[in-house]
C-alpha cells in the first residue's frame, strides 16, 4: 500500500483564498482532569445540518468555551447520531457548510487550509467516474464579489488511521483519560511513517485520527489527480508505511 500525504505548493497557480467560518460546532472545553483548555479546528462535517435543532439549542454550538464538562458531553451525544459512526467529536468539531468571504479564482482542488480539501463540481464527478472511493462533497456557501462564481464543494474526509510509535517521543505523555487530548505535536513532514495496522482500506482520501490535519491520498488518488490533470495547486508526498 503506498500513501501519500496531501499538500500545498510554494507557487500556486490560482490566487483563491477565503476567510470562514461554520455555522455550528461543538465548544471548546475545559477539562477536569488534564486542565487544558483548548479545542480543535481541523475536525468538521459540512454535511451535518443542525437546524432541526430549537434555537436555544443551536446557540449552544456557536464558537466558544464550555466550562462544564458533564454539558459538553451531553451536546457532542446529542448530535453523535449525525455523523460517521465511530468518529470521537472533538471539542471544536465544526457541523454545517463553510460560509464567509472568498476572492480570487481556484483550480480544481484547492488546499488554501492544510486540512480542508475543496473541489469543484465536475474534477468531484471525473473523480467519482474513476472509481475513488470516500469521495464526499458538500456545498459551501461561500460568498464571492464577481459575477458567475465558481461552485466550489468541500470534501468530507473521515478521521482513521495513525501514525507510527517509532515515529513518536519515547518519552510522551498518555493522552488525557478524560478529554483526549494527545499532550504532543506531530513530527515534521520528513519524520512521518504510517501505522500499517490503523489505515483504512475503503478510502482513497482520509485525515489521521491522532493528527487531525493531516490529509493522507492513496496511489489510487494521486494516480487519478495526475491523469486528469489536477495537481496545480496541490502536492503528494508518499510517507513509509509500517507495521506495529
Amino acid at each position: 500500500m503506498r500513501l501519500y500525504l496531501v499538500g500545498d505548493v510554494p507557487d500556486p497557480q490560482y490566487s483563491g483564498y477565503y476567510t470562514t467560518d461554520r455555522k455550528w460546532g461543538l465548544p471548546g472545553v475545559a477539562c477536569p482532569v488534564c486542565h487544558a483548555v483548548w479545542s480543535t479546528i481541523a475536525d468538521a462535517y459540512p454535511s451535518v445540518d443542525l437546524s432541526h435543532l430549537p434555537p436555544q439549542e443551536q446557540e449552544k454550538y456557536l464558537a466558544r468555551c464550555e466550562n462544564d464538562y458533564a454539558e459538553f458531553e451531553r451536546l457532542r451525544e446529542q448530535v453523535r447520531p449525525l455523523v460517521p459512526p465511530g468518529v470521537h467529536l472533538w471539542p471544536g468539531t465544526g457541523f454545517g457548510p463553510l460560509d464567509g468571504p472568498a476572492q480570487g479564482s481556484f483550480g480544481p482542488l484547492s488546499l488554501v487550509q492544510p486540512w480542508t480539501l475543496l473541489m469543484q463540481r465536475e474534477p468531484l464527478e471525473r473523480l467519482h467516474a474513476e472509481g475513488l472511493r470516500g469521495l464526499k462533497g458538500c456545498r459551501t456557501q461561500l460568498r464571492f464579489r464577481k459575477k458567475n462564481p465558481p461552485e466550489l464543494l468541500e470534501l468530507e474526509v473521515l478521521p482513521c488511521g495513525s501514525i507510527h510509535p517509532d515515529c513518536l517521543p519515547p518519552e510522551r505523555p498518555a493522552p488525557c483519560p478524560k478529554c483526549g487530548r494527545l499532550g504532543w505535536t506531530r513530527p515534521d513532514e520528513s519524520e512521518l511513517i504510517l501505522d500499517a495496522s490503523t489505515l483504512p482500506q475503503d478510502l482513497d482520501l482520509f485525515r489521521l485520527e491522532d493528527f487531525l490535519t493531516t490529509l493522507i491520498a492513496s496511489e489510487r488518488f494521486v494516480q487519478a489527480v495526475r491523469t486528469l490533470g489536477y495537481e496545480q495547486d496541490i502536492s503528494f508526498r508518499e510517507l513509509p508505511v509500517r507495521a506495529s
